[in-house]
């Protein structure tokens, strides 16, 4: 049978560290996404489709080979139904 450890077995000193570098993380996540969500909302004054630019970010990330693979199922699923411009 287990026994609860007490808080001086517990790593202090670790747990703490951790505890604070998640928070740091979780602070840098929230910065970048209110600069995302700005620099996106410059791109549509600028008249820009952000869906379209989402888009384009998601395509850019993909690995050659994947994007490849993807695009040719797609013009197949476009072809098979009548849609191939």
């Amino acid at each position: 049978m287990m026994t609860d450890p007490s808080p001086d077995a517990v790593a202090k000193e670790q747990l703490s560290s951790f505890v604070g570098r998640i928070e740091r993380v979780n602070e840098q996540r929230d910065a970048t996404a209110n600069d995302l969500k700005e620099i996106y909302a410059e791109a549509r004054s600028n008249g820009f489709d952000v869906k379209v630019l989402k888009r384009v970010i998601s395509i850019r990330r993909m690995n050659p080979d994947d994007r490849a693979e993807m695009d040719a199922l797609l013009d197949l699923y476009l072809s098979a139904l009548g849609m191939q411009s």
